[in-house]
């Protein structure tokens, strides 16, 4: 089972931020997982809200403008230049509003713009997408089909009807909605499963007995432990 650190390790280290990156990939973490809103001239960057503390909106601001005002956020080109410290995998997550359309560029622009940052970095075979809103998700795969894409929800029971909506071979459900059935069902039509976010020993052993693919955690030094302490049991 593989183990993503939540917006880096949310738990240990400034979320979203190069210190976080540079920490769960130094654990040894299988993928690092981050947030992607976008600038006024069209910058990728990391940052789960697409505002600033204060409410000052991401996209009203041009990349050396964001730079001056939130100096810890980083680019998405620069969290990818993370790449030769390891083999793990970039989970980029965009976040795009479609009831708040002014908060993100279009979907379809959006998909194109972190694209091209990934191809920037030669990075399709180390990358995946994933977001709650599935024109995202259809947009990559229309631009770029290769490249494994998840689709996120919190709500729903069928794993396999949502992800094929979306158009994703990655079932990313908040981890309450877990069970082993349920994986099952997905393993048996041909995805897997990711879930999100599950921060403590009961949760993580629910889930490794439920058979996940990935658990995305706040804390991956610890999950990575409680694997190896498993497995050394077993």
């Amino acid at each position: 089972m593989r183990v993503h650190g939540h917006r880096g390790a949310r738990g240990a280290r400034p979320e979203n931020t190069l210190a976080a990156f540079e920490y769960a990939i130094g654990l040894g973490a299988d993928g690092i997982e981050m947030d992607i809103a976008a600038t006024r001239d069209r910058v990728p960057v990391v940052s789960h809200d697409p505002w600033l503390a204060g409410g000052v909106p991401i996209g009203s601001l041009a990349w050396r403008e964001l730079r001056q005002r939130a100096p810890a956020v980083p680019s998405l080109a620069e969290v990818l230049a993370l790449a030769p410290r390891g083999r793990f995998l970039f989970n980029i997550e965009v976040k795009s509003f479609p009831e708040h359309p002014d908060l993100a560029p279009p979907p379809d622009a959006f998909a194109a713009l972190v694209l091209e940052e990934i191809d920037r970095c030669g990075l399709r075979g180390r990358s995946m997408v994933q977001s709650f809103d599935f024109r995202i998700l259809h947009a990559m795969e229309r631009l770029a089909p290769e490249i494994p894409r998840g689709a996120l929800f919190e709500n729903g029971e069928d794993f396999t009807t949502i992800a094929r909506a979306a158009r994703a071979g990655i079932a990313v459900p908040e981890f309450h909605l877990v069970t082993a059935g349920r994986v099952r069902a997905a393993h048996d039509a041909g995805l897997e499963v990711y879930t999100w976010t599950p921060n403590h020993a009961e949760a993580w052993r629910a889930l490794m007995d439920a058979g996940v693919d990935a658990i995305i955690t706040d804390d991956p030094a610890s999950l990575l432990n409680y694997i190896r302490a498993t497995n050394e049991h077993e």
